[in-house]
């Protein structure tokens, strides 16, 4: 399923797709007789205009938004039992090349961890990342994040490093596992802001109520509609795409407990707000049945 994940996602890649389209006109226009030829014609205007499109309005930034901003940045209670950080922050692959911590954009999940871990020095803390690579399995994100914590002065003994995990789900459940929660404990949960509603609504399913610290932000508010950036557009349109896939498939195999989870101090209770994003979606496919599949 790991491997399959990977697989979908890299034929879903909206560079990918382009990319491929842009093959396929070549070839039809090239190659093409009488009404192929015709289509691929076509096929170029059509990815011109989206190419064009994408690279004046911040269409990346319109589909990333809802995302950042389902969890709102609140208050840190004042106890705090336990601190989990999902891993993400480092290239662990880079690092073992380069003989470095190549640390990237996702860099506030380890700083942030580490400013918390020194707030609050009674709380446990785990950090949780292995490999996402198919790759590289063996280039694991944990050995380096605590090499480079340690190199920082932070108190790594205090701290629990699960080198396992592949993804959302083994971050997750793996933790789980480790810190063997109580009920009545608060725990804090670091990751990304366009990642949190996925990951909270795994914790959910896990039977892990968790107070999430979103960080990595990548949207701004009130941007502009024209601003020409290809690149920058084309990378956050890619993950954003990549989250809410995630979102669709994970509440299809029954691993995440709602469609788009929502923080309990958005307007209705959480229960209420997942229960009806969890009812919409299984109207329209069998999520039950695909689940156990």
């Amino acid at each position: 399923m790991f491997i399959l994940s990977k697989l979908a996602f890299a034929l879903m890649a909206p560079g990918n797709v382009l990319s491929a389209a842009a093959l396929l006109a070549l070839v039809l226009w090239g190659w093409g007789h009488g009404l192929w030829r015709c289509f691929g014609r076509r096929l170029v205007a059509g990815l011109t205009v989206s190419l064009i499109g994408l690279a004046i309005l911040p269409i990346g930034d319109w589909l990333a938004r809802p995302l950042e901003q389902r969890f709102p940045t609140l208050s840190l209670p004042a106890h705090v039992d336990g601190i989990i950080a999902l891993g993400g922050a480092i290239d662990p692959t880079m690092s073992r090349l380069r003989r470095v911590t190549a640390i990237n954009g996702a860099a506030e999940r380890l700083t942030i961890f580490a400013t918390l871990v020194r707030q609050f020095p009674s709380a446990r803390a785990i950090y949780t990342g292995g490999s996402g690579s198919v790759l590289s399995p063996d280039d694991r994100e944990a050995p380096e994040a605590r090499r480079l914590l340690a190199a920082l002065g932070v108190p790594v003994e205090r701290i629990l490093f699960e080198p396992d995990s592949r993804n959302t789900v083994e971050n997750a459940s793996y933790s789980r596992a480790l810190a063997k929660p109580q009920a009545s404990e608060i725990w804090l949960l670091i990751t990304s802001a366009w990642h949190m509603p996925r990951a909270v609504g795994v914790f959910r399913q896990v039977g892990w109520e968790v107070v999430p610290v979103p960080v990595d932000y990548r949207t701004v508010p009130n941007v502009p509609w024209l601003h020409f950036d290809l690149a920058g557009n084309l990378g956050l349109l890619t993950l954003a795409v990549k989250e809410w896939v995630g979102l669709i498939a994970y509440r299809l195999l029954d691993r995440t407990n709602a469609l788009f989870p929502a923080s309990a101090t958005s307007a209705g209770t959480t229960a209420a707000r997942d229960a009806s994003a969890g009812d919409l979606l299984e109207t329209v496919l069998p999520t039950k049945l695909i689940a156990r599949c």
